[in-house]
């Protein structure tokens, strides 16, 4: 791809707002904006969006493949799978989000992990590829020559618990017992918080200020805001499922008004219901 039309795709994805907006001064940024700038991509619930066709689409072997490498980066202590959900699916902006393929953003938050980790450097990563392109630059004919170059001390490399802790027990049943007593119990009514969002959550934001019934006391476990980020020092709390009359979450629903649904909400999030 040429640099001239390399730069008019890229001026045409550069705005991700349906006007034209460079940096804002401080005074024009107000609660109401600074809530819609910190809105992560991944949290569209509740947004306008028209019909997709929903096709049953077979993988293919990168995306396989990339699945798998995730897997593994996993079960050898490199990273939680909120890790890779916050990486993947919330860091990289709305414009590469709604862009990129699925696992496409799996890659990215492989190449992201391993460097912000220290196991490589983006020099090294970017004379990677690099290298990978030029030898096929005539068209990929027979398997990909994948062979590292180097090991590495694979003892030198800083590791999570999460994978010894959940071996015969699975995640999040390695948590069990740590959580103390639950705060809320089956049929308590339930506000959930309106807190700031900042980096990463995974509580909806159609739910923040709704109220429901707790349905079921779930299971313990490190919430999203401290495991996103490798936090396995800080204490695990109760997760709970909290089921919400459809009529109450959507102004313009008009479905039968017994219809509801279920979100599943860490305890951080929730408070009796006034």
């Amino acid at each position: 791809m040429g640099n001239s039309v390399l730069g008019d795709l890229s001026s045409q994805l550069r705005v991700a707002f349906h006007r034209v907006q460079d940096w804002a001064y401080p005074d024009q940024v107000d609660r109401d904006a600074f809530r819609a700038y910190m809105k992560t991509p991944h949290d569209v619930g509740g947004e306008p969006d028209p019909p997709a066709l929903f096709e049953d689409k077979e993988e293919e072997q990168w995306e396989l493949n990339t699945f798998v490498t995730c897997e593994v980066l996993g079960w050898r202590g490199i990273w939680t799978s909120e890790e890779r959900r916050r990486i993947g699916n919330v860091d990289l902006g709305r414009t590469n989000y709604l862009g990129l393929p699925y696992y496409g953003r799996w890659l990215w938050a492989i190449a992201r992990c391993l460097v912000d980790k220290r196991h490589i450097t983006l020099g090294e990563l970017i004379e990677r590829v690099g290298e990978v392109r030029d030898r096929y630059a005539g068209g990929i004919r027979g398997p990909l020559d994948a062979a590292p170059r180097t090991t590495g001390n694979t003892d030198a490399v800083a590791r999570n618990r999460h994978h010894v802790d959940a071996i015969g027990k699975g995640d999040p049943q390695c948590f069990a017992d740590t959580a103390g007593t639950p705060g809320f119990a089956v049929g308590d009514a339930v506000s959930v918080r309106e807190l700031p969002t900042i980096f990463y959550t995974r509580t909806q934001e159609y739910l923040r200020g709704a109220s429901g019934t707790v349905a079921k006391v779930s299971y313990e476990s490190l919430a999203p805001e401290d495991e996103a980020f490798d936090r396995e020092d800080q204490e695990s709390e109760w997760f709970y499922i909290v089921r919400f009359r459809m009529a109450d979450l959507w102004t313009a629903y008009t479905g039968p008004p017994n219809d509801t649904l279920q979100a599943e909400i860490s305890e951080r999030w929730l408070r009796p219901a006034v």
